[in-house]
């Protein structure tokens, strides 16, 4: 042992012997790592360092803990583009990933007060809502809850979402004049949770978008990302600017 490994942290240590299983691929994205008692036994640290080092590694998104399953290797993090409107489908086909999708609600519904004010209706007019959590390799890592102008997508409940999404049939059907997207980290209620299959824990980002045809306001959309699995990101140039990266 060296004499700059003896001053690093007990704990720092912990961490550095699990990155290098992880780095050189002996312990692979979502495969599991060895258990506490596995990891007090290899470094000699006691559990209460070793819970440190894990504990940390999980918030800086290298790791995940499943209650009652153990500790692994965090997956590779999705990238959604913040400034434009894209497929989901294609941005995880994109990365490699297997997408797939389950809808949890697809119906007419009697726009409330708070929300007839975001799409320019009046309250308890008709308007379209849809739930679909999208998922990469049956991971969960997008729930998009949609409302719906019926005037610009009179057709919308009749769609097949689990063979187009949403946003594709939206832009084939009309073009989008004008976006307005807004981001907050939360943690989100327990049936977002429940659908997400985080815990009470885990943050999301939750992005906002209002998008127009025309003059029309056409959906008020929220999305949830869980935190742990993907992150949100753009890249533009600025007039007279050069090119720099948001994420």
């Amino acid at each position: 042992m060296t004499k700059q490994s003896e001053r690093t942290p007990l704990y720092e240590r912990v961490k550095q012997y699990i990155m290098e299983r992880v780095d050189s691929k002996i312990w692979q994205p979502g495969m599991k790592i060895d258990s506490e008692a596995e990891l007090v036994a290899a470094t000699g640290a006691s559990r209460m360092t070793v819970n440190r080092a894990l504990r940390e590694l999980t918030a800086e998104g290298r790791l995940t803990r499943k209650q009652g399953l153990g500790t692994f290797v965090a997956e590779k993090k999705s990238r959604a583009a913040l400034l434009e409107i894209k497929s989901i489908a294609k941005e995880i086909r994109d990365n490699g990933g297997d997408y797939s999708c389950s809808i949890h609600l697809l119906q007419e519904e009697k726009v409330r007060p708070e929300l007839a004010s975001l799409l320019g209706l009046s309250p308890y007019e008709p308007v379209f809502h849809s739930v679909i959590v999208h998922k990469d390799g049956g991971t969960p890592i997008q729930l998009g809850s949609r409302f719906i102008n019926p005037t610009i997508a009179p057709d919308y409940l009749n769609q097949d979402f689990t063979r187009t999404t949403p946003s594709d049939y939206l832009l084939q059907l009309a073009p989008v004049s004008a976006v307005e997207h807004e981001v907050e980290a939360l943690i989100p209620e327990a049936w977002i949770r429940d659908l997400l299959q985080t815990n009470h824990h885990e943050p999301c980002l939750a992005l906002y978008r209002k998008t127009w045809v025309g003059e029309v306001i056409a959906t008020y959309s929220t999305f949830y990302y869980p935190g742990s699995r993907y992150t949100l990101g753009s890249r533009f140039t600025p007039s007279g600017a050069t090119t720099i990266n948001i994420s």
